[in-house]
């Protein structure tokens, strides 16, 4: 009996320090709403002391109840300290000073040496003389050879089909179990001036690979955030046959400068504007985002965009001199991230 007294006595008392903590609780959001039910204003909540810890609460509704407290008087903070910026500009007008660049990575990015200056004569040089000049010049015109993996799935087939409708010029012809060695020589063969081979991995899509033919470069890329046309919300309709216009943006560095020109290579720079049609690719951070987009007229002053896909997102893992060869080429470029990644700051593009 007396144990069961006991047991009795300790059940008691962990029930009363429940209905403590409870009520601990319920006063403290009724201190949060205003005034109680009595029609007495709560004592103001007083201020976290310096060095406080939420995390030292050990009560899981307590501490969870302090931390939305904490969060609501940030928030509060903030937005009166904006107001009183927002007054104070308004009361200096044009005198105000210029607001505050806020800080990016991409604005803190660390200085390259080999960042390409627009008006340099020996950029423009090279530029006249390198593999691509003729593209530039309109003396060449691009015609383009998309494959994919042995015994591709798909979704690679099916991205190569809408490659070929973005790109002008394109053909898309199955592998076969050919090694790239000897699909090249065909392609000189045939006049092809790029070769584009879509990688793939458990049925997805992951790399991608670009030839310059006869004589090279060639540049491996890892691809990733494949989409396709079904895929994407709110699209348009098909691309049209009309040649689209081409966007490059921020390749800065020499390297940068060289994988933007093979990008352009790949379409005629002739673009007929009839069509309304961009491909765009931006590089930001080193990732490469290709998108594909039909521009809209709706007024004399509003323009709007569809999205016609597809849409990938490519990062730059190899540059190598000639056309491909894993075993005796001779590389520009190859990223090793535990040399290079060191810093969240650097980039190479």
């Amino acid at each position: 009996m007396a144990k069961a007294g006991e047991k009795s006595s300790s059940s008691w008392k962990k029930s009363l320090k429940r209905k403590a903590t409870a009520e601990e609780i319920q006063e403290a959001a009724g201190a949060g709403d205003g005034a109680t039910e009595s029609g007495v204003q709560p004592p103001k909540a007083a201020a976290f002391p310096p060095g406080f810890s939420i995390s030292e609460i050990k009560n899981k509704q307590r501490r969870h109840l302090m931390f939305t407290r904490w969060k609501q008087q940030q928030r509060k903070e903030k937005l009166a300290a904006k107001k009183k910026l927002k007054k104070e500009r308004e009361a200096l007008g044009d005198k105000a000073p210029p607001k505050p660049v806020p800080k990016t990575i991409d604005n803190q990015r660390v200085y390259d040496e080999t960042t390409v200056d627009p008006n340099d004569e020996e950029v423009a040089y090279d530029e006249s003389t390198d593999e691509f000049a003729s593209y530039f010049n309109k003396q060449t015109s691009p015609k383009i050879l998309i494959t994919t993996s042995d015994r591709p799935h798909g979704r690679t087939v099916r991205l190569c089909e809408q490659l070929s409708t973005v790109i002008p010029n394109s053909h898309v012809y199955y592998r076969r179990g050919l090694a790239l060695k000897k699909i090249i020589p065909q392609c000189i063969a045939r006049e092809f001036t790029d070769l584009i081979v879509i990688n793939e991995d458990r049925k997805t899509p992951n790399g991608l690979i670009l030839s310059h033919l006869p004589n090279g470069p060639t540049a491996h890329f890892k691809m990733s955030s494949v989409r396709l046309r079904k895929e994407i919300k709110r699209r348009g309709k098909d691309p049209t046959e009309h040649i689209p216009e081409i966007i490059l943006n921020n390749f800065t560095t020499r390297l940068g400068h060289s994988i933007g020109r093979m990008f352009a290579s790949l379409f005629p720079h002739n673009p007929q504007f009839i069509g309304r049609q961009v491909a765009t690719f931006h590089n930001q951070r080193d990732y490469i985002f290709f998108r594909f987009h039909r521009y809209i007229f709706r007024s004399e002053k509003k323009v709007g965009i569809q999205e016609l896909g597809p849409r990938f997102t490519i990062k730059l893992r190899s540059l190598q001199k000639g056309t491909f060869d894993s075993k005796y080429g001779e590389y520009e470029w190859v990223h090793k991230p535990r040399e290079m990644d060191t810093s969240r700051r650097k980039f190479h593009l």
